[in-house]
């Protein structure tokens, strides 16, 4: 008589499907190493350099760097990448914000190109891919904060905050404490200044890399202190201190010298001669889109008439949202991460 066949059970069932993803996983992870050690012992220097950039730049594989270099090793890749661009208040004068129909009683000029009040542009490079919103009038962009900051307090989805505020887009703005990449983004670090009240500014400390609008609606980047934001009348700022600034005055950043950086996602802001905004998300850590290097960023900026530019917090905060949606994708496996400030863009008037 033939054996019975044996029934597989829900339980052995399950077992054998975790069994073949549990070796799936490890097969990954294998190769991946291996991956990383031809580029770490292999002869480019720049795929060296790149390597160690792009993970130093993540708050949770940091740790991937020091598998293959020297603390000494890393250091000397981070410093051919630092932000090195000299000190350079912005020249308010290059920046004249075109006036809408009908302000003080002017109608448009004959002939006059008329530009969307809000526009969703795609971009790309060889490595990446993203979405750059471009606000023709910059009064529309403000710093959103996701509430009382410090111990015991938590931050809010960019989502979350444009609901708050009523807004029709925004982006992820400045850094925040992120220990091992597990921060709740309730503790941001540097300058937060939103609709003319500070939430985090002390007069003595210098801010690197601050990005912030004044009372006449023009972008100024750059290293300031507290006070120095104050005589200015920034209205609404934020700081990312790893940086860089991008554009400054018109002139790229990477004029002299690359500003290198790893392939990242990536958020940065900028605007043109006549005063709109561009908010840039480039989506990274994708078989697609594997990210941005801060040159790229330059590029783009370039291209689309930047006068100042500068980059801000990204990787897996970068996000951008626009009626609703996100438009980006979002290199997080959890999704979108709290955040402690976000640039909103207010609906039309």
């Amino acid at each position: 008589m033939a054996q019975a066949r044996r029934r597989l059970t829900p339980g052995k069932i399950v077992g054998r499907i975790f069994i073949v993803i549990f070796t799936t996983l490890i097969m990954l992870v294998i190769a991946l190493y291996f991956i990383m050690l031809v580029i770490a012992k292999g002869p480019s220097e720049n795929a060296k350099q790149r390597f160690v950039c792009t993970v130093q730049e993540t708050s949770a594989l940091k740790f991937l760097a020091t598998w293959y270099f020297t603390d000494e090793e890393i250091q000397n890749y981070l410093g051919a990448n630092r932000d090195t661009i000299p000190v350079e208040e912005t020249n308010t004068a290059l920046i004249n914000i075109a006036q809408k129909p009908g302000e003080n009683g002017e109608a448009a000029q004959d002939g006059a190109e008329a530009h969307p009040a809000t526009e969703l542009v795609d971009v790309s490079g060889k490595s990446f891919k993203g979405k750059l919103l471009k606000i023709s009038d910059p009064s529309r962009v403000i710093v959103g904060v996701s509430g009382p900051y410090g111990e015991g307090c938590e931050g809010k989805r960019v989502k979350d905050i444009i609901a708050d505020y009523g807004a029709m887009a925004g982006t992820n703005a400045g850094g925040f404490l992120d220990l091992n990449g597990v921060g709740n983004g309730g503790t941001p670090l540097g300058i937060v200044i939103s609709e003319n009240q500070p939430k985090a500014l002390v007069d003595s400390t210098t801010y690197p890399n601050v990005v912030g609008f004044d009372q006449n609606n023009i972008l100024h980047v750059g290293t300031m202190t507290g006070a120095q934001a104050k005589e200015l009348g920034l209205r609404d700022a934020i700081s990312w201190e790893l940086g860089p600034v991008l554009v400054v005055n018109g002139k790229p950043a990477n004029e002299n010298a690359p500003l290198g950086g790893g392939y990242n996602p990536r958020t940065a802001i900028g605007q043109t001669a006549d005063g709109t905004v561009l908010l840039l998300v480039v989506d990274g850590r994708q078989m697609s889109s594997i990210g941005a290097t801060y040159d790229d960023l330059v590029q783009v900026m370039m291209e689309n008439g930047a006068i100042n530019a500068a980059n801000l917090d990204g990787g897996s905060s970068s996000v951008m949202y626009m009626n609703g949606e996100l438009k980006n994708i979002c290199s997080s496996l959890y999704g979108p991460r709290p955040v402690p400030t976000c640039w909103l863009v207010k609906p039309e008037s």
